[in-house]
């Protein structure tokens, strides 16, 4: 499988997934020909982040939404965290953890094109962000552009970049590695109860959607890896030794790979990458992972 990487900040790829669901145009300007170049989006692209000077490579919650739409799978209100639950949020662990649940929310949401439901959880999203301290990118102001402009979505990627850029700056004014890697971690695990979810369900495209899930092998070891400078805190050590117990599960899922030689284009200088690889993972252990990622999904989002 070849992939694409992007290399940005956990701050960046978290409100990606909160602005794509959220703003479809930039509401400013209805003249494309002023609007940034609109890059590609790929459901099978990862991201690297660096966080506390560290990399680490992350799926974000919109790649997965996408992959989960593109699968066949049916719009489910159900598997949703309720709109609601955010009045049950009421520390800031609880609030940033849920804050990219909903984020990973809005996005499946948008992407189906859901309106009413995605305005309910742009409205959560904009109370939860104000609770945190990011009430100036999610605002009425937003939420306006957001009704203005449904179903425009030449300007969506535009709107991706000026997001990049705004929650960027925030957390790193902020200093507050810890509410991003909450953000990024409740995200994560709603994108991975959204495709368990889709694997049991006979319309989508199951063999994409589990060795998507398979992948997410490395991509728990790197949340693991994030959270373990706050390991002193007794609800960040809960969590670490969930995800961790999920870890373990995953440790029987493996990859073969295929070894093909490459092809060289010597005129046009291009190298192309022609190995595979392919995921072995028994249907009792996508079943224990199924298992504890609910666990796990159920219990932060309470």
């Amino acid at each position: 499988m070849k992939k694409n990487f992007l290399i940005t900040s956990v701050s960046g790829i978290i409100i990606t997934a909160l602005v794509v669901a959220g703003c479809k145009n930039t509401g400013q300007n209805n003249d494309k020909g002023s609007q940034p170049p609109v890059p590609k989006v790929d459901s099978n692209n990862a991201t690297l982040l660096k966080i506390n000077n560290q990399i680490f490579s992350i799926p974000s919650p919109i790649q997965t939404a996408l992959l989960i739409k593109k699968s066949g799978y049916p719009y489910n209100r159900q598997i949703l965290n309720s709109a609601d639950n955010y009045t049950k949020y009421d520390t800031k662990y609880k609030r940033a953890l849920n804050l990219g649940m909903y984020g990973a929310d809005l996005g499946y949401i948008s992407l189906y094109d859901q309106t009413q439901d995605a305005l309910l959880y742009l409205a959560s999203i904009e109370k939860l962000a104000t609770d945190i301290g990011l009430s100036d990118m999610f605002n009425p102001t937003l939420v306006k552009r957001f009704q203005q402009n449904q179903g425009k979505q030449d300007s969506l990627l535009s709107m991706v970049s000026e997001a990049f850029t705004r929650s960027d700056a925030y957390f790193k004014d902020a200093k507050q590695p810890d509410i991003s890697s909450l953000v990024l971690v409740g995200g994560w695990v709603e994108s991975l109860y959204f495709a368990v979810q889709a694997s049991n369900n006979a319309q989508a495209n199951q063999k994409d959607i589990i060795r998507r899930i398979a992948e997410q092998k490395i991509s728990l070891q790197n949340l693991v890896k994030m959270l373990q400078p706050y390991n002193n805190r007794p609800e960040y050590a809960q969590l670490i030794k969930d995800l961790s117990g999920l870890s373990d599960i995953f440790d029987n899922v493996e990859f073969v790979y295929n070894y093909v030689p490459p092809t060289v284009d010597v005129k046009n200088k291009v190298t192309s990458i022609n190995s595979t690889s392919e995921v072995k993972m028994e249907s009792a252990i996508l079943k224990s992972i199924s298992d504890k990622i609910v666990a796990i999904r159920n219990q932060i989002a309470g």
